[in-house]
């Protein structure tokens, strides 16, 4: 009886006290954690899926010369799938016309990821057969052939079968492209066009698990040459997809931790209002034992009906969250597996024990006298295991992300900023009680300031938030605004090589004509860097394979009388009398620094230059863009050839089409393509993390609105003794109203400030770009935190002042 009696109160106490809000910020957590969980796997999967299809596979060994027989048996013991290329250039040669191409010989089961688009006269395919020959568009003009022509490829007549429509290989590496066909890797050893001293690459890809990937790599060390890739290190999208991870950790951890002091401060509430109850049990002889049954019981019965209501709320809000992304996203969509389902409750168990914990063992505590003085509540017996609680989710975080710089930076200004915060809200509270006259403005501010470690806390907690929403929103403009540099709009996508300088003011003449947006024309040098201060590289650094990346291969050279508009001088000044200025980045890496001698060769030929200047170079807006740039009087008589970059729309073929007839000898190379592929990645990652971004927000404002209801609930008390003490209702409706804007003006304005500081460390050490001020929240930011209270306090204002009406 008495057992069934402690479960008819608990039930009776979880529907009809105060521990619905736990039970809602419970199921806020685990539905957040389920929601972002599950979207954040598949946004991951997608952007997985994405980098490898640029790579053609899961794992890809590049190689400058072929692998041994039995390390491709060790391979094939591997449980893996492997398709084998062969890259080269040669001459090919139709009935008319002869071209020098780029030729990847590719296996029939290639691509392993991605997808390969070939046209022929009957229908598409996607994969290349013995004996067929796929060429790009402008070869067709180039050879003069159409479908089923012969092309003779070294000594072997291959028959022309289509166009290549796309692949999934992409590269950022304008200056070393010729028209590209695709061959079968078998026909090579009968075209006999790989000899010794030939230049080819090879690549060797991989598909399978991860354990097995990392068997495959484990089985062979590149040496010097080659080189593991996988989607975080190929080309260019490798620091798109870790900072999207990097986001999509913090955002969920910033969720939970919002959502935690959301249940803090819902749970603290409740036990400041259960002490008597609980005081006047124990007076009437219930002991220990029974009160410990009794919160149990309600801790169970409320964890089981959180986990029920959040995740039932998680699945819906994933769902709905992913409606946004239904245009990007694959379909079917990857499966989410199991883990969401056990993550949010071990997550909401987790915040819970200190959350939940904490309070709840003060309240166990609590003495019999509380009943009739309430003062000795806090003289209720101590249980310094309590706080032992706070440690679980804190080492939990540990294991998880201890190796996430971004999330600790976040954490630790977090820390640091509250405490600060708290500290300045009261200072300037302070100062303005002197200088106000106004009775309603100087009686809200004596209300706030009268007790600082209260005020304190309150300000700083609504600072922090604003603060918290604030850099969840402008992290994700500042990456999103970084990530379209990686492409802009209005972007080359067109390089023609190889221009003679003959031919060059006929050529840009040409682009002029057809009003097509260029650049300006570059002469280019290949050549290398060879030494530092009459020193040789080849001392400094006697293995080749330590050296820097830059000195194992030849470079692109050019020179100019002035800075390219696209670049920006760091240090020194433009080069003059035999100087040469250097990208940053190299210049960072090989320790290079003004007034340095560097010593290049070029064709043999060997020549000194000082350091100039340093120059930041942004390498992803497809512009021409070089390490070296020197004084047009040490180079210019070297024999170069010319490079221009202009824009040609999807329409406008028949123009890049028209360019390969007129100059046969100039490279073409058409990054259309590749630009398309780039722009649907761009708009996958802006769009998940604008969706994170946004319940992240919603997660924020929930706080605020629990904060806001927690401190007007506790004022309740207080106007009733101003009204009783004479104050009209007039006078106490301007003071509530005077006290809540001046804390949602000075915490809105110090936000504004901890943002900025905040932001600063994560741009510089978080996610590594370049620091900027964001003057767009200096004003909006105080003024949706005044509106926002402004709002919460309307809202609550009406149940307070309700008694004063009688």
């Amino acid at each position: 009886m008495r057992k069934s009696l402690v479960w008819r109160w608990a039930w009776r106490e979880l529907f009809h006290g105060q521990l619905w809000p736990v039970v809602a910020a419970l199921a806020l957590i685990i539905a957040c954690v389920f929601a972002l969980s599950a979207l954040a796997g598949r946004i991951e999967s997608v952007l997985t899926q994405q980098g490898r299809s640029m790579l053609a596979a899961d794992l890809v060994l590049r190689s400058n010369q072929p692998l041994a027989p039995q390390t491709l048996q060790n391979f094939d013991s591997i449980d893996v799938e492997r398709s084998d290329q062969t890259r080269f250039g040669t001459m090919a040669f139709s009935d008319n016309e002869m071209q020098l191409i780029s030729v990847k010989a590719v296996e029939s089961n290639y691509p392993l990821r991605g997808a390969l688009e070939l046209e022929s006269a009957d229908a598409m395919q996607d994969s290349v057969k013995p004996g067929e020959l796929w060429l790009e568009e402008r070869l067709f003009t180039l050879l003069d052939v159409g479908l089923g022509d012969k092309v003779d490829v070294g000594d072997l007549t291959l028959t022309v079968s289509g166009k290549i429509i796309s692949e999934p290989e992409l590269s950022f590496n304008p200056f070393s492209q010729m028209p590209a066909a695709m061959m079968h890797l078998s026909d090579v050893s009968a075209a006999g066009v790989v000899r010794p001293g030939s230049r080819v690459s090879y690549r060797y890809f991989f598909r399978g698990d991860s354990s097995d990937l990392e068997a495959v790599k484990t089985a062979y060390t590149p040496i010097d040459g080659q080189r593991w890739i996988d989607e975080n290190t190929g080309d260019r999208t490798g620091d798109m997809l870790d900072r999207s991870r990097g986001y999509l950790s913090l955002t969920v951890v910033l969720v939970i931790i919002m959502a935690a002091a959301t249940l803090l401060l819902t749970c603290q509430h409740y036990v400041d209002s259960r002490t008597q109850t609980l005081a006047m049990v124990k007076s009437l002889g219930a002991q220990r034992s029974w009160v410990r049954r009794w919160l149990g019981r309600q801790l169970l019965m409320l964890m089981l009906m959180a986990t029920v209501l959040g995740l039932g709320f998680g699945a819906a809000l994933e769902y709905l969250l992913r409606l946004p992304l239904a245009d990007v996203l694959p379909s079917p969509l990857p499966s989410y597996g199991y883990l969401p389902w056990v993550l949010g409750p071990m997550v909401a168990l987790l915040v819970a024990l200190p959350a939940l914990g904490i309070p709840l063992i003060r309240l166990i505590e609590a003495p019999a006298m509380s009943v009739l003085q309430e003062q000795s509540a806090v003289r209720a017996r101590k249980n310094p295991w309590s706080w032992l609680l706070a440690a679980v989710p804190i080492l939990a975080l540990v294991a998880w992300s201890y190796d996430n710089r971004l999330l600790w930076l976040v954490l630790a200004a977090l820390v640091v900023m509250l405490s600060l915060l708290a500290a300045i809200g009261v200072m300037v509270l302070k100062v303005a009680q002197k200088r106000v006259k106004q009775p309603a403005f100087k009686l809200a501010l004596s209300r706030i300031t009268r007790n600082p470690a209260s005020s304190g806390a309150q300000l700083g907690a609504l600072a922090t938030s604003f603060m918290l929403l604030s850099i969840i929103w402008l992290l994700r403009t500042d990456l999103l605004d970084d990530w379209q540099q990686t492409l802009p709009q209005n972007a080359p996508n067109v390089f023609a090589l190889n221009i003679a300088k003959s031919e060059l003011d006929d050529y840009v003449g040409r682009l002029d004509a057809n009003n097509l947006e260029r650049s300006e024309a570059y002469p280019i040098i290949r050549g290398r860097l060879v030494g530092l201060n009459g020193q040789r590289y080849a001392e400094l650094t006697p293995d080749r394979e330590e050296r820097d990346e830059a000195l194992r291969r030849e470079l692109n050279f050019t020179w100019r009388d002035t800075l390219p508009t696209h670049n920006e001088v760091l240090e020194g000044s433009w080069p003059s009398d035999g100087g040469v200025s250097v990208e940053s980045g190299i210049a960072e890496r090989l320790g290079l620094r003004l007034g340095d001698e560097l010593t290049f060769n070029v064709n043999s030929q060997e020549f000194t230059a000082e350091v100039n200047s340093i120059r930041d170079v942004e390498w992803r807006n497809m512009k021409p863009n070089f390490y070296f740039i020197f004084d047009p009087a040490l180079v210019e008589n070297l024999p170069a050839n010319w490079l221009v970059s202009f824009r040609l729309e999807d329409s406008q073929s028949d123009i890049l089409n028209q360019l390969g007839r007129d100059y046969q000898t100039v490279t073409l190379l058409d990054l259309r393509t590749m630009s398309g592929r780039i722009q649907v990645i761009l708009k996958q990652v802006s769009l998940s993390l604008s969706v994170l971004a946004g319940l992240a927000v919603a997660s924020g404002l929930l706080l605020l609105l629990t904060l806001l209801r927690i401190t007007l609930a506790e004022r309740q008390r207080e106007i009733m003794l101003y009204r009783t003490l004479g104050a009209s209702k007039k006078r106490i409706n301007t003071t509530l109203w005077a006290e809540y804007g001046i804390m949602a003006l000075v915490s809105g304005c110090m936000a504004v400030g901890g943002a900025e500081l905040a932001m600063a460390g994560l741009l510089k050490w978080g996610v590594e770009l370049p620091v900027r001020l964001h003057p767009e929240v200096w004003l909006s930011l105080p003024t949706l935190a005044v509106g926002l209270v402004f709002l919460t306090v309307a809202w609550m204002l009406r149940g307070l002042l309700e008694p004063l009406k009688k």
